[in-house]
């Protein structure tokens, strides 16, 4: 004979599966919820009578529940009402009635509570008062129940739940980073999503302004066509929601990059050349996210109106607009169908008016529905385009107005090319945003190189851009820089026609058209030669100097290319990739000054620089010169004089030392720590030492691989780990003394460990690439290589150039997010024959892969 918990366990077992298998059939949402929550209704009331409750009880369905819909796996809220508080006896029948529920499979959240006791905890904790708003019976006492409701209603301060929602909802957006646009977002709680449309219901039942869209239209707080809007952006939600409970088959609200593309697949989305099944999903979402963004705030507006009214005196902008209680409003009602230049106007005058908050609902509403004007007509309109251009030339609020126009897709219809990439995703793997909200946040980037509070974040881009006039043409090449990205080929030079279109259009002079296409055709260039080529071969340096022609376009360059960079994830920038662009632009601008590139002036220079530095440690005045004598010009040309100083201080009286030197300090940069390796050369060496580092989970920046005449190798590392920040002293001396034991042991070196790739490199994987090309002399080897990064892929590769006996004079190591670009310069020697190239590079495609 069965239990009366797995009696109930399979009726509600039996009844769910039947409702997912019937919404797999018919995709009605809302169907779904109201059924799933009946059957449990059913079951609980059945359970309830089973117990034989006092008839002064009650169960109450609170929360999500209460409302009446339950997505498959979702938590159960309930009530338990009492009329007074619980003797012995009924205390311990109300434990086995919730362990009953716990047992037949209920994520069960209870609590057991008086009329009085919830009207206490609702005064105090506003998460309690919410849930007590969407009260439901389920069983038991309707005569306790409507008194708690009456009461509840009675206390309720529409006023004071408003307020404390309003700042729940923007907490809650800053924990979300304050967008819809998250590239792995929660379709429940992110901005925009099903949270934030419960929100709205909450403040507008606890107000009695209406518990539908449609009982909020017909209040005049939303036209119909908007309520429509919500109910449809809502039944989107929540069928999402229902598809990753399903699939996950727990209660699973994030749109994980690992399931985007089955959920995308059960809408019927397809994979194709173009674009993935999963893009042609979340740019859907993205949409209906951004809708419901608009609409909330046109309808928080309309109930705080209604719950704080307060006179609304217009004080005249111009002919056009008003400001209302610190909000710009629209003249008339139909200001923008008569004057659909004031579509742009409004966002130019809030720009010129920081004192202006936002914009009143009316204004919001009226824009929202005058979007479609901006057609080809309006675009060709030379006073628009000249609005246009003044707004991106305002001295203040330019990153402000960009995004409220792409938040009412303003900016999208005025720029078509822009439209295309609202909300479409970037799989690779360093892009943290949408195309779109990636260019938006280039453009504050270079915004905030003018503004002085900011001036101590980038000092040095700071100072460029005092010194740049008409800050406005970098920030056209910023939008169109990526405007291409999804189109198939190459986004640089299809973003380039439109730019130079755009530039047409809008009657800029040839110079700023010609700074703006160069710039949008080659913004990932000086990226390029900065992180993967040899800044210190003067023709690497000369050769880009010939590239961007005059300071101008090389300064232009320089501060796209790290606002553009910072843009991607606050995960991508670093202090060494920083030191790479400026030391860059420092020899160019040099090159550029009239000065040739000369290896014995930068040998000169940067000797000179050293020696003025070791003055200053108190050495004798010939201290360096037997330290010196054993290296060759490339040693100079590839460290900077700072280093060049401080490992001779450290080496200049043990260069002859017979046991391993291992010296460490905090970087010059301002990040990571600079790790000197000083030992009789050994082929092993280079991996040896990054399985050091990897088995310490440190980061390797930067290699700088050389040997001395006297065939002893001087190995440079700069590395990185969060807990150097805290306790750099003690690290360093770790640093030194076991790797000192490591190297002078010289132990049997481990087999590679191939790491686990991350969650997302699981999703996105890369296909392992290498690159291998002589130089024009043919004397080295540039190997590059890429791959999805994991622990110890840099100890693999350096096995490989251990087991062909390659020796390795520099290495950059580059990660952008779970990607890394590798490359090192490599003796060409042991690559001279055919056949011993294209195995080194099956084998070393082999170790990059897990």
């Amino acid at each position: 004979m069965q239990t009366p918990a797995l009696s109930f366990k399979e009726e509600l077992k039996s009844a769910q599966l039947i409702v997912i298998n019937s919404f797999k059939e018919n995709h009605k949402a809302e169907q779904l919820l109201h059924d799933l929550c009946r059957n449990v209704d059913q079951v609980l009331s059945k359970i309830w009578r089973h117990f034989d409750f006092p008839k002064e009880a009650a169960l109450v369905a609170v929360g999500g529940y209460g409302r009446g819909e339950l997505f498959p796996y979702s938590d159960v809220d309930v009530l338990i009402l009492l009329q007074q508080r619980p003797d012995a006896l009924l205390r311990e029948k109300l434990e086995k009635l919730v362990q009953l529920f716990w047992d037949i499979g209920l994520d069960i959240g209870h609590s057991i509570r008086t009329v009085d006791e919830c009207l206490q905890e609702s005064a105090a904790d506003i998460t309690v008062q919410t849930s007590l708003l969407e009260a439901r019976l389920v069983t038991g006492s309707r005569k306790l129940f409507k008194d708690m409701q009456q009461q509840y209603a009675e206390a309720i301060n529409p006023q004071k739940f408003f307020q404390e929602k309003l700042l729940e909802l923007q907490q809650r957006h800053v924990k979300y980073e304050d967008t819809p646009y998250s590239l792995e977002p929660n379709c429940k709680e992110s901005p925009g999503g099903l949270r934030d449309l419960q929100v709205i219901l909450w403040v507008a039942k606890a107000a009695n302004l209406g518990n539908s869209w449609r009982e909020l239209a017909e209040r005049g707080l939303i036209t119909d066509i908007e309520a429509r809007q919500l109910k449809r952006n809502e039944r989107a939600f929540k069928d999402i929601r229902i598809r990753l409970h399903i699939y996950a088959g727990r209660r699973e609200d994030r749109l994980i990059f690992d399931v985007q593309t089955a959920i995308a697949e059960t809408f019927g989305f397809k994979t194709t050349e173009a674009r993935r099944a999963s893009e042609h999903l979340m740019q859907r979402y993205y949409w209906a996210a951004k809708a419901v963004t608009q609409l909330n705030t046109v309808l928080l507006q309309n109930i705080e109106a209604v719950l704080f009214p307060q006179p609304s005196v217009p004080r005249p902008i111009n002919a056009h607009f008003n400001e209302v209680n610190g909000f710009i409003d629209i003249a008339r009602d139909d200001t923008f169908e008569s004057t659909p230049s004031t579509l742009l106007e409004v966002f130019l005058v809030m720009a010129r008016h920081s004192e202006l908050k936002g914009m009143t609902a009316r204004t919001l509403r009226a824009l929202w529905h005058a979007r479609l004007l901006i057609d080809a007509e309006f675009r060709h309109d030379i006073f628009n385009r000249a609005l246009f251009l003044q707004i991106l030339q305002s001295p203040q609020g330019i990153t402000h107005a960009l995004r409220r126009m792409n938040q009412m897709s303003i900016l999208g219809r005025y720029l078509p090319n822009f439209r295309r990439i609202i909300g479409q995703m970037q799989h690779d793997l360093f892009h943290a945003y949408t195309v779109d909200q990636h260019i938006l946040m280039v453009v504050r980037n270079l915004r905030r190189f003018t503004m002085p509070e900011h001036a101590h974040e980038y000092p040095f881009c700071s100072q460029l851009m005092a010194n740049f006039n008409q800050h406005w043409v970098l920030y056209i090449a910023a939008l169109f820089h990526d405007i291409a990205k999804g189109r198939g080929g190459d986004h640089s030079l299809l973003g380039m026609t439109d730019a130079k279109k755009f530039c047409y259009d809008h009657g800029l002079s040839r110079a700023n058209t010609e700074l703006i296409v160069f710039l949008v055709q080659n913004h990932l260039t000086m990226s390029h030669v900065a992180q993967k080529q040899d800044l210190s071969d003067p023709d690497v340096v000369q050769n880009f100097a010939s590239l961007v022609k005059d300071e101008r376009h090389l300064t232009a360059l320089y501060l796209l290319t790290v606002a553009d960079i910072r843009g991607t994830s606050p995960k991508v920038w670093n202090a060494w990739k920083g030191k790479l662009l400026e030391d860059l632009y420092r020899m160019t601008l040099r090159v550029l000054g009239g000065e040739a590139p000369s290896k014995d002036r930068e040998l000169k220079n940067r000797q000179e620089e050293a020696l003025k530095a070791l003055r200053l440690y108190g050495l004798a005045p010939d201290a360096h010169e037997k330290f010196w004598q054993q290296l060759d010009v490339a040693y100079f040309l590839r460290h900077d004089a700072s280093d060049i100083a401080w490992q001779t201080r450290c080496l200049h009286d043990r260069i002859d030392s017979q046991t391993p030197v291992v010296k460490c300090r905090l970087s010059p940069i301002g990040e990571g720590l600079q790790v000197t390796v000083y030992v009789k050369d050994q082929p092993d060496l280079f991996a040896r030492i990054c399985n050091y580092f990897d088995g310490k989970n440190f980061g390797i920046l930067d290699a700088k691989i050389h040997t001395s005449r006297s065939g002893y190798a001087l190995d440079t590392f700069l590395v990185i780990e969060p807990a150097f920040a805290n306790n750099y002293r003690d690290i360093i001396n770790l640093i030194e003394h076991e790797l000192t034991e490591i190297l002078t042991r010289q132990t049997p070196l481990s087999p590679p460990n191939r790491g686990r790739l991350s969650r997302l490199s699981r999703t996105f994987p890369i296909v392992p690439t290498v690159d291998l090309r002589p130089d024009d002399r043919g004397q080295y080897y540039l190997l590059s290589i890429s791959a999805n990064d994991r622990n110890g892929l840099l100890y693999a590769v350096a096995n490989i150039l251990t087991k062909y006996k390659i020796n390795l004079h520099t290495a950059k190591i580059m990660t952008l997010g779970e990607r890394v670009e590798d490359v090192f310069i490599v003796d060409g020697a042991a690559l001279q024959g055919a056949r011993s190239q294209i195995q080194f590079e099956t084998d070393l495609l082999d170790a990059l892969r897990i």
